[in-house]
């Protein structure tokens, strides 16, 4: 008895300096702090052990700080060489305060020579990706979260080994949880062919990674500094519908070509020299000068990551909410917003803006249903259509306000992209691609269950707790 008695003391003697720690060191936002302190009241102990995992905001300033250096140093020497003749805000009026806002804060380009097509489908995706691959001349740069070691990955290690052994230049960087079976033995023959490989924020111990926060969500393709690709796809067969448990694989995916390139091409650039240590003096060779003409469509690639104070793409949302005169159509697989999304969310709505949003049935994580489901009901009181799509599995990140402007990209709408997450965004200021994601939308729809208040009101008990218990954690989830 007096032994765990003793240990209750310690337990309760660590809680109230882990609590310490927490408030008075690592200075989170209030909602976060409360989450934690939750955590370590539920679980004395146990609670310690999961902020090291997941928590870490100090870590967090020691890690990035040098790579947030070095990539100001090397951004503003790649934009002085390539980016000075841009006319930033050529574009019109419209959502001329958005375009601003994401120079200003996130030094994200706006360019207008470019020419953009839509993938909705892995296959139809896969297959142009491939094909680009096949007639790349100069280099290739992959960039994945997710690069399975499996019938597709094989696949495109395949091509790659191939293009290295013909002589190009050839770079694959994989997030080290993402893409956990994607080691240096799965892609030895890439490598023997000349291939580069790098994993990006590896495990103190190998092939053992706890540090489940700060993951690069990122999904850039750059081929030739003509081709680049973004979006919600990664590498895998589910993401070609070939795994019978997830069934249809609903995702969101663009290729651009023209000026925008560059800025994706930027952005690997930077992740690559951080996860591989290679030094590049010479970015020339992998920038391309404009051509003379490709297309009108305007682009802005935002990024943002826990290696920056500011949340960039969450402003760039909540930015294209505010100034939606019309209607907001949102496509998440994760909907666990902050207070300010929340709140965007709902005043659009209640000015009359038609919100609707669109996420998954059938979620591949049973709490977020939980985690979404305990914001339903606000965001229906506002006026806000909320649907369930039950074809599959919908895992796209689309935003697209009154037929003109959208967002294609890697960030959910959720605090762990928001804050946790290396993401990369596509703002696209174009009529014709926002009508086609608007109607893709509305194609979702027609597999989708609307809820309403009087179905969301009569959900059981057991259901309203658990909810109840997943939101109070949410800024941490």
């Amino acid at each position: 008895m007096n032994i765990l008695f003793g240990l209750g003391v310690i337990f309760l003697i660590l809680n109230i300096i882990f609590s310490l720690s927490l408030i008075f060191f690592e200075r989170k936002d209030p909602t976060t702090t409360w989450a934690w302190l939750l955590i370590f009241i539920m679980l004395p102990g146990l609670g310690f052990v999961l902020y090291l995992l997941l928590g870490q905001n100090l870590s967090r300033q020691k890690i990035f700080k040098e790579k947030t250096q070095i990539d100001e140093i090397k951004r503003k020497n790649i934009n002085s060489k390539y980016m000075a003749n841009t006319n930033y805000h050529d574009g019109g009026e419209r959502f001329f305060d958005l375009r601003k806002m994401n120079f200003n804060h996130s030094g994200a380009q706006y360019t207008t020579n470019n020419d953009v097509d839509l993938y909705f489908s892995g296959e139809d995706k896969f297959k142009q990706l491939i094909e680009d691959i096949k007639n790349a001349e100069k280099y290739i740069h992959v960039e994945y979260y997710i690069f399975r070691n499996d019938c597709l990955g094989k696949i495109i290690v395949e091509e790659l080994t191939k293009k290295a052994k013909s002589g190009v230049e050839v770079r694959l960087l994989a997030d080290s949880m993402g893409s956990h079976t994607l080691t240096k033995r799965a892609v030895k023959k890439y490598l023997d062919a000349g291939g580069k490989f790098s994993i990006f924020f590896p495990g103190i111990l190998p092939h053992i990674n706890t540090r489940i926060n700060y993951r690069n969500h990122r999904k850039i393709v750059v081929i030739d500094g003509k081709y680049g690709y973004v979006g919600g796809f990664n590498v895998g067969k589910e993401y070609v519908n070939k795994d019978g448990k997830i069934g249809f694989w609903r995702d969101t995916h663009v290729r651009i070509h023209g000026e925008a390139v560059n800025s994706l091409n930027e952005r690997f650039l930077l992740d690559w020299c951080y996860a591989s240590a290679e030094k590049i003096d010479d970015y020339e060779k992998y920038l391309s000068e404009p051509e003379s003409y490709i297309g009108d469509t305007g682009i802005q690639i935002v990024t943002s990551g826990p290696d920056h104070e500011e949340e960039y793409i969450k402003n760039g949302y909540i930015k294209l909410i505010n100034n939606a005169k019309d209607n907001v159509y949102l496509e998440t697989p994760y909907l666990v917003p902050d207070i300010p999304i929340l709140e965007a969310l709902k005043i659009s709505a209640l000015s009359g803006v038609d919100v609707r949003i669109i996420i998954p049935g059938n979620p591949d994580h049973f709490f977020m249903q939980w985690a979404a489901s305990s914001y339903i009901g606000e965001l229906l009181n506002a006026g806000i259509k909320v649907y369930y799509y039950n074809n599959g599995f919908i895992h796209a990140k689309t935003i697209v306000a009154d037929s003109a402007v959208s967002s294609v990209g890697t960030a959910n709408m959720d605090i762990r992209s928001f804050k946790l997450n290396f993401e990369v965004n596509a703002f696209i200021y174009d009529e014709m691609i926002a009508k086609k994601i608007e109607d893709q939308f509305m194609k979702d729809i027609e597999f989708s269950d609307e809820i309403t208040i009087e179905s969301h009101s009569n959900r059981s008990v057991y259901l309203r707790i658990k909810e109840s218990l997943i939101r109070l954690l949410s800024p941490i989830l």
